[in-house]
């Protein structure tokens, strides 16, 4: 089985790439709201520059 890999952003810094399960421990962030990063809503709520951002590779 393939997992997704995904990068988080803060800004234009790149804060990480790997898995949600990486990511989510090394940064110790639940894996809901890493999702949540990806979301219309929480782009409406953050600006570019303060706000992170998961995207998918």
């Amino acid at each position: 089985m393939k997992f997704k890999e995904y990068a988080l952003y803060k800004g234009d810094e790149l804060l990480g790439i790997g898995t949600l399960n990486e990511l989510s421990k090394r940064f110790g962030i639940k894996i809901k709201s890493l999702l949540f990063y990806q979301t219309p809503a929480y782009k409406r709520r953050t600006s570019e520059k303060r706000g992170k951002r998961l995207v998918q590779c």
